[in-house]
């Protein structure tokens, strides 16, 4: 109970300056992202399906939901969230969860560079400001970051950063904007509520996008991180358990006036890094949140935005997969991967949505991967001693991409009067595979010769089911 405890501790002092960071990232008072990572944190402890991963107010949300909140105010966003919520409880009810094993590799490492790309980009407007002291706040940052953890673990660099330039420009009286010019912070707890949005077929479509975009982002990076805890302690997640309870931990949230959460790799691996195994990790790292915030909200509001800017493009370049672009592994994966990696980075970077990157990721993946399943087939032939009958070896998935090459690949006009087409070392994937071995029984037959499919296995035998000429008798 103690490791896990401190391990929570921890958690909390470094969700402090991130949370409020993606706060401003999502254009929302600092006290929204920190009342909706305490909830989260508190609830997924009991309806999540990975313990020791930790859920909280999440920079790859808060880069969708700014839109939103720019467009048409933060309570849009708290209806959104609950949204959010509805629909990740009813697909992890469902069991969608799983489809994550169908996302590749290759798309995963453009989301989490992506990802990176956007958080380092949002810090921008937060140094390249008209306080010329800025720039020494920001670069002092960076080396108490890339310094401290060489020379001891027991503080955590971006608390340690963060206190430092607090002090620094609250001593010398700098003048930089703070975390207070933002927004209000929290001095008590939430009061649930409905948000004040009017009921229309019109705040539907304006949610929609957003709901959906919200949701796929959070199960993706949320189902990710858990696969990374997974590896790291040697266990495994219920990743449809995850969904839902993620989903609840959202619908709370959304009604405490909160935005939409999911897992943060960063402070996962830092709670696993120090221990945390259990569920009370989790807890602990919201309700220490909570009591450091709440007693201290006067001084959160004078951190200096250089500070968190610090964190934040410190956390991104951290984020981001350096050895995915190294030219010794760009030399290594196939071309194609490659593509699929860059693509998703280039939608998702001037698009700003993480979802549409994906998507269009796993999309080109599947088409790359068909065109190189479709060159699997391979047709070979032999002639009987006797010159009487052909037979035809067919090797490789069936299926709609390889069609062409295999109706092409018969001597339909040369053939002798018998021709065996053995599928032993074929599989028949689907009615399109099925109708194209149909063509070809109907172009011998035709002809006045007689085809005969053999060795279909079970699989395969189901997919030709659809084919009356084999249904009759497995010749033409």
């Amino acid at each position: 109970m103690r490791v896990e405890l401190l391990a929570g501790l921890v958690t909390a002092l470094a969700l402090i300056p991130e949370t409020i960071s993606f706060s401003v990232v999502a254009g929302v008072d600092p006290a929204v992202g920190l009342f909706a990572s305490f909830t989260i944190s508190a609830v997924i402890a009991f309806t999540g399906g990975r313990p020791a991963m930790i859920s909280a107010a999440a920079g790859s949300m808060a880069l969708v939901a700014a839109p939103l909140v720019r467009d048409h105010g933060v309570q849009y966003l708290f209806a959104a969230t609950i949204g959010v919520g509805l629909l990740m409880f009813v697909l992890g009810m469902l069991g969608v969860a799983r489809l994550i094993r169908f996302v590749p590799r290759t798309v995963m490492i453009g989301f989490v560079n992506a990802l990176a790309i956007l958080i380092f980009m949002a810090q921008m407007p937060h140094v390249f400001t008209d306080h010329w002291v800025v720039y020494p706040l920001v670069a002092g940052g960076i080396a108490v970051l890339l310094v401290l953890p060489r020379l001891t673990k027991a503080l955590p660099a971006p608390l340690a950063a963060v206190a430092l330039l607090t002090l620094v420009a609250t001593t010398f009286d700098l003048g930089a904007p703070t975390v207070g010019d933002e927004g209000e912070l929290p001095d008590g707890l939430p009061v649930p509520g409905l948000p004040d949005i009017p009921l229309t077929l019109e705040t539907a479509r304006i949610l929609a996008p957003y709901v959906l975009a919200l949701t796929a982002v959070g199960l993706l990076e949320t189902l990710l991180t858990a696969q990374i805890v997974d590896r790291m302690t040697d266990t495994r997640h219920d990743a449809n358990r995850e969904a839902w309870g993620l989903g609840v931990a959202n619908v709370v949230n959304g009604f405490l006036g909160g935005m939409a959460g999911c897992a943060m790799i960063g402070q996962t691996i830092l709670n696993v890094s120090a221990g945390g195994r259990g569920r009370l990790s989790t807890f602990a790292a919201g309700g220490f949140l909570l009591l450091l915030v709440l007693p201290l909200h006067a001084v959160v509001g004078l951190i200096p935005m250089a500070a968190l800017a610090a964190v934040m493009m410190v956390v991104a370049v951290m984020t981001f997969d350096w050895n995915s672009v190294r030219p010794a592994t760009l030399r290594r994966m196939p071309r194609g991967e490659t593509l699929v990696m860059v693509a998703t980075v280039a939608v998702v970077v001037p698009s700003r949505n993480l979802a549409y990157g994906v998507l269009v990721g796993v999309v080109l993946a599947a088409l790359l991967f068909t065109r190189k399943a479709a060159r699997l087939v391979n047709v070979t032939s032999v002639l009987d001693p006797d010159g009487g009958v052909r037979i035809y070896a067919v090797q490789g998935p069936l299926f709609f991409a390889s069609t062409n090459e295999l109706v092409t690949a018969f001597d339909y006009a040369h053939d002798p009067p018998r021709v065996v087409i053995d599928l032993s070392d074929a599989d028949v994937l689907d009615s399109a595979a099925a109708a194209a071995l149909d063509d070809v029984l109907h172009r011998y037959a035709e002809r006045g010769r007689t085809a005969e499919i053999t060795g279909v296995d079970r699989g395969s035998a189901a997919a030709l089911r659809s084919m009356p000429s084999y249904a009759s008798g497995h010749q033409a």
